[in-house]
Order: structure tokens, then sequence, then C-alpha cells
């Protein structure tokens, strides 16, 4: 994609499209939860993006040394955990459940970064709209909801790591560097437990579909958070991210004909009216550069 012509398309449009990417790869990933464990796939998940990203950008040498290395190793350590405590609580919890609880994160960098009543307006419809949405049930037990207050703090933290590294002007190489660190310090745990073990590793099969998850759910969507991060500040980004399960829905509905229900419907609602609301006013400003 150019610059020219995705600075033309508009920034929910980009979301509709990484969040597309992300339930395909997430369709994928459960698959693989009946041959390998939750943090296991989300390793795998990691391998697999770092190994794409890398073969395309081959960042170079100075991306590797100083504060541009720890900061992007900080994104990708961040990245890696958010993704295994989220695949450990949907283990644990109803998927409908761990989103909602998860979304406390981003709609907490929300109401810390707004600046007026209207936003935060926007950010009370957006999490009204997620729990509609997710029809939250507290059915899962402590632990499940433990690991997904974990997801909901580190999605966070991917936020405001993602939004420094995007500014620097170089974030899909930095992207590259901080991924493979992740990957290489926490894959031991592709090691531990699953009802195959290590062992379904050795299947060509499980090793394509860890790299087709790792493609859809990690490169093209968190490729894309870069591209709209470098536009928008961190407040309106995070009240974007509410159209993740919005798309969820409108996936299920034309994929697998789940039509939505009445409080369905009105979460959707209020979830596009929260996007529609957002102002711009004390969004940063965006970077120059290449990425």
């Amino acid at each position: 994609m150019t610059s020219s012509v995705r600075n033309r398309v508009p920034a929910p449009a980009l979301f509709v499209v990484g969040g597309l990417s992300m339930y395909v790869g997430a369709a994928l990933a459960v698959g693989l939860f009946t041959r390998l464990s939750p943090s296991a796939v989300a390793m795998l998940r990691m391998i697999g993006a770092a190994v794409v990203l890398l073969a395309w950008r081959r960042p170079a040498l100075s991306a590797w040394r100083g504060p541009r290395f720890r900061q992007a190793v900080a994104l990708g350590l961040a990245t890696a955990l958010m993704n295994v405590t989220f695949y450990e609580a949907i283990a644990r919890l109803p998927l409908g459940t761990a989103v909602a609880i998860e979304f406390c994160g981003p709609v907490a960098v929300a109401a810390v970064a707004s600046r007026g009543a209207r936003d935060l307006g926007a950010v009370v419809l957006a999490a009204a709209g997620v729990l509609l949405i997710a029809d939250v049930r507290w059915s899962g037990g402590p632990a499940g909801v433990l690991w997904a207050l974990g997801a909901a703090a580190l999605w966070a933290t991917y936020i405001l790591l993602s939004k420094r590294v995007a500014r620097s002007g170089n974030g899909l190489d930095d992207l590259a560097v901080g991924f493979t660190v992740a990957a290489v310090a926490f894959s031991p745990l592709l090691l531990f437990g699953g009802p195959e073990g290590p062992g379904a590793l050795l299947d060509p099969v499980v090793l394509f579909l860890g790299l087709g998850v790792g493609v859809l759910a990690s490169v093209v969507p968190y490729v894309l958070d870069q591209v709209v991060l470098r536009r928008l500040g961190r407040a309106r980004f995070a009240v974007l991210l509410a159209l993740l399960p919005a798309t969820a829905t409108v996936v299920g509905l034309v994929g697998l004909g789940q039509i939505p229900g009445i409080q369905e419907a009105v979460g959707i609602a209020a979830v596009i009216l929260a996007v529609a609301l957002r102002s711009r006013e004390g969004d940063e400003p965006a970077a120059v550069g290449g990425g």
C-alpha cells in the first residue's frame, strides 16, 4: 500500500480490514488449541509474525541497538504477553466475557487521554456497546478473569508503546525487531502443556497453520495499527478499537449465519455512534517519515 493510497483510506476502514484478518486468524488458532496449549499457540503466532516481518523489512543494524532497540523490545514483549494472557483467558472464559474484560484496557487509555464531555461520552458509548455485544457472563471462574484483566492491562500498554514506535517513523522495522526478540525470549512456552505436547510442532500442518495465524492475527492488524497510529492520537485510536467486536459480529452474520439479537444490534449501533462522536480535538499530530 503506497503512502498516498493509505492516507486516503479512512481509519475505520483500515480497522475493519485488520479486524477481518484478525478473526480469520483466530479461527485458525482455535483449531490449534486441540494440538497445543493456548500459550504455545500464542508463541507460534508470534514466531510466525516475526519470521514474516524479518523477511519483509530486513531492519538495518541501527534498529538493533540504542534507545530505539529498547523501545522496540518493550513493544514486542508487551505484545507477546498480551497474546499469551488473552489466549489463556479464552481457554477458561467464554470468548464474549474475555473480550469485554480485555476491552477495559483501551477504554482506560481513551478515558485518560480524553479532553472533554464529548470524548468521555464516546468512551462510555463504546464501552456500553462492547459489553452489549459481548454478552458478558461471569461463569469462567477467578483464574480466567485474572488472565483477562492481565490482557486488558497489556492491551493498554500495547497502545501506548505502539504510538511511540509509530511516531518514530520506523514502526514496521521496529515491529520486526521487537517481535523477533519476544519470540526468542518466550519460545520455551512452546515446550509446555497441550494435548500432544511439543511433539505437535513436528507436524508440518501445525507449523503452516501457526505461520498463517501469525500473518493474519498479528502481521496484518499490527501493521495497519502502525499506519493508523501515525495519523491519530491515542484516545481516538482506543475508541476505534471498539470496531473489532462489531466487525466480529458482522463476520458471524455473513460467514456463519449468526443473526445478532436485539441486544447485539444495539451494541453495534452504540459502537458506531461512539466512533462518529469522538472528536479530533486533543489528537497528537501525525508523524512524518517512513515506516
